[in-house]
């Protein structure tokens, strides 16, 4: 299995901004989920600016109106992927509007939270890092046909590697660990892309996995500073002192490069990193992305699975017309 090759002409240290640089969104709708908080504001900061009209689902309403006030362009609207009620009513008042959505970034995410369950039982990062956003996907798919040639760019991370899909035990009731599931549900972002894609392609939609490169943001709000000190992250100040680091504009370029790129039109399904495609990993120690998250067979397992958690699923395609190819 392999990913094919894309000179972009930018990388690891490009910012958003220079991505987008000569690219016109005017008349492009965005939803960027997380879009006022780390890399998510940066998203939409560079999509904003490059012309686009950029919609944000958000838990806290008033923190991110207050946060994207003076961004021209951009909306706010109340929406929780943990409430899977809540991402219908969304989707189903953009659906009731009827234009066209061109781009969806799933940026919104937890990680490696102290063990969490919905009332359902669902485990947190599981539900919020993927089950929402398949929902939210399924219930826009007709917003994205019309728009003929949409994108869906699905952030993943590096901690795929973590492990693959627990198949026995997704939601860990035999015993959580947070990393572990954190790596379940990065490896179920890349998944769920292959099988969008696959899918969706015949429609104009294609879709992309993204690890955007390690940045400190709000997302690691459930580690303490020791961990980080441990991890070689920071100082015992706060400071940041690993080199790899990527500021939130550099770490947010694969994703809007990943969503506007010309070198990309006529793919899809693939595992995006410093503003190229990344390399199959030959093992968990290699850096690029882990050939069982690429998996066709895999991606059509998630699939059935998440349809049968959720009862959604993108333009109502019953699983056995959904099985992904490559």
């Amino acid at each position: 299995m392999e990913q094919p090759s894309v000179a972009s002409g930018f990388g690891a240290s490009s910012t958003a901004g220079e991505v987008l640089r000569g690219i016109d969104l005017r008349g492009k709708l965005a939803v960027v989920t997380g879009g006022y908080s780390g890399l998510g504001h940066e998203m939409t900061h560079a999509l904003a600016g490059a012309g686009a009209r950029v919609i944000v689902p958000a838990r806290r309403p008033m923190e991110a109106r207050a946060t994207l006030a003076n961004m021209a362009g951009v909306s706010v609207v109340e929406m929780d992927l943990a409430d899977l009620d809540s991402v219908r009513t969304f989707a189903r008042d953009l659906v009731e509007e009827g234009n066209a959505v061109d781009i969806v970034v799933a940026n919104a995410g937890v990680m490696a939270c102290p063990e969490t369950r919905l009332a359902n039982g669902w485990e947190l990062q599981f539900a919020v890092n993927h089950l929402g956003h398949f929902v939210l996907v399924a219930r826009l798919w007709p917003l994205l046909v019309k728009a003929s040639s949409a994108r869906v760019v699905v952030m993943s991370s590096g901690a795929h590697a973590i492990t693959n899909i627990r198949w026995d035990d997704p939601h860990f009731d035999k015993g959580y660990e947070r990393w572990q599931a954190y790596g379940q549900s990065k490896t179920a972002n890349i998944l769920f892309a292959v099988g969008l894609d696959a899918i969706g392609k015949e429609h104009g939609i294609r879709a992309f996995a993204v690890h955007p490169g390690n940045i400190l943001t709000p997302l690691q709000r459930h580690l303490t500073r020791a961990e980080m000190v441990e991890a070689g992250w920071v100082d015992e100040n706060g400071r940041l002192v690993d080199p790899s680091f990527k500021t939130p504009e550099q770490g947010a370029a694969t994703a809007v490069w990943a969503a506007t790129s010309p070198h990309l039109s006529g793919l899809g399904g693939l595992y995006c990193e410093d503003c190229g495609i990344a390399p199959v990993a030959t093992s968990l120690a290699e850096p690029g992305v882990q050939s069982y998250a690429l998996d066709p067979g895999s991606a059509f397992r998630l699939w059935r699975l998440s349809a049968k958690l959720t009862g959604d699923d993108p333009a109502d395609i019953g699983v056995e017309q959904a099985r992904p190819s490559r």
